[in-house]
């Protein structure tokens, strides 16, 4: 990085916090039809920063939220960087939670707080930056850059693959680059190379054809709430592992070189468990809570409901109860194979008296990047210039359906070079980013683009 470039980057700091701060002002929440005039301003924001950046930018429609695009194809012999990032928002409920109002970024120390603070405006517009940035010091910049910043990622991106299947010419690139992850720990940068997959479905319990009277039918009938819960009890072994047949049949099991990794990360699980608020972290034997929440494979239920819930007593049978089951993946499973095995699973198990389905809501595959290709050794040398340390190799736990849609739609491979911190709150009241990973990463965004420009063009 040219020192002219670094003094631009170091002046600027002032002008691009405020820029970030009027950008976290904005509502634009996906999920609620009363701020879609919010989302298109904020389209227009960002478009508008990509345009003062110099590139050929366009606010797309799609059926739902517009896409932005944006362009600069100015270096023939380099390689192409598409890089991708959301503008769209959480809801901010529960709205008593918040220390102030979420569409006021408050600065509190290092952090900035607000809604989209981390996921995925801070990050996302770190790029946008270091476009401006290296275009107003060299009058270009030293790769091709392509955007695509989309307005529905929090809402499952429901428009995106279609997007991608429309624009693929326009589209091509050597790499994908995405920024919606966290580093490893204040001052350690980290890649992302490894995402679960996801199976999410949904069991409806039946019983008898409506509501009874608990006294009159109670012993009689077959009650679906105590059936459901008996299945859902069903679900995993005393060991912690999970008890559906076959679910982990094509499981790759972690190498001893892999477990090395993992235990030189260091992760102090009694910080992790006291940063929750829980005494203990029980789960599948034989893994360390780290391997356990990134590299193997979980069956969660995350919500059940059915009968009665209302203020005081009601005293009914129900004729139904149903629950919300996620299932993350590794490797080798697909969420059809998953969802299957689970669907069987609990037909066989079924109590006496009640009907069942299983219903698939959506899924996604793993993620298992390689680590030896240019583009991604480009992502690690960029990290470690900008931060003085080399960069941890990473997995997580969750899961990035847009990841799966570069590579089914376009063939791209994607690099997660991520700026947040575990503890940033996405999602959640008081969501916050670091200022000083916000600044690092305008630069680690730059010197990415200086590092691709070694590389031949595929």
């Amino acid at each position: 990085m040219s020192n002219a470039l670094n003094t631009l980057l170091h002046n600027s700091r002032p002008q691009h916090l405020q820029q970030l701060k009027d950008l976290l002002t904005i509502a634009s929440i996906s999920a609620k039809a009363e701020h879609n005039a919010d989302t298109a301003h904020c389209a227009d924001f960002v478009a508008d920063a990509l345009r003062s950046a110099g590139l050929h930018t366009e606010v797309i429609p799609t059926p739902g939220h517009p896409v932005v695009y944006a362009e600069w194809l100015g270096a023939p012999d380099a390689p192409t960087v598409l890089i991708y990032g959301h503008y769209d928002v959480q809801p901010v409920e529960p709205l008593e939670e918040w220390r102030n109002p979420p569409f006021s970024p408050t600065i509190e120390g290092d952090n900035i707080v607000a809604r989209g603070a981390t996921d995925d405006k801070g990050q996302m517009f770190a790029h946008v930056l270091a476009a401006h940035a290296l275009m107003s010091v060299d009058g270009k910049l030293p790769c091709n850059v392509k955007f695509i910043i989309e307005g529905e990622e929090e809402i499952g991106s429901p428009n995106l693959d279609p997007f991608l299947r429309d624009h693929r010419d326009r589209l091509a690139a050597d790499v994908v680059l995405i920024s919606d992850t966290s580093m490893w720990s204040p001052g350690r940068p980290g890649v992302t190379v490894g995402l679960r997959g996801l199976t999410y479905v949904e069991i409806h319990v039946q019983g008898a054809t409506h509501d009874l009277h608990s006294g009159l039918y109670g012993g009689g009938v077959a009650n679906p709430i105590n059936a459901l819960s008996r299945i859902i009890a069903g679900l995993h072994n005393p060991d912690g592992s999970v008890a559906v047949p076959g679910f982990y049949d094509n499981v790759q099991p972690l190498t001893a070189e892999e477990r090395a990794e993992f235990a030189a990360l260091g992760h102090d699980e009694a910080q992790f468990r006291a940063e929750i608020g829980v005494a203990e972290s029980p789960g599948e034997a034989g893994y360390t809570v780290l391997e356990r929440i990134t590299a193997r494979p979980t069956l969660d239920c995350n919500g059940i409901w059915g009968g009665y819930t209302g203020e005081g007593a009601k005293t009914v049978l129900p004729a139904s109860a149903h629950a919300k089951v996620s299932c993350r993946l590794v490797a080798n499973q697909t969420s059809e194979e998953i969802e299957a095995k689970l669907r069987n699973h609990v037909l066989a198990n079924l109590p006496a008296g009640v009907t069942a389905r299983v219903e698939l809501h959506h899924g996604a595959p793993a993620f298992l990047a390689d680590r030896a290709v240019p583009t991604m050794i480009a992502a690690t040398n960029a990290l470690k210039t900008v931060w003085g340390v080399d960069p941890v190799f990473m997995r997580s736990g969750g899961s990035i359906p847009v990841v799966a849609s570069f590579k089914s739609e376009l063939g791209l491979d994607s690099i997660l070079m991520g700026f947040g911190l575990a503890d940033d709150r996405a999602h959640s009241p008081n969501e916050k980013f670091s200022i000083t990973s916000f600044y690092q990463g305008i630069e680690a965004s730059a010197q990415f683009m200086l590092e691709l420009s070694k590389l031949p063009k595929k």
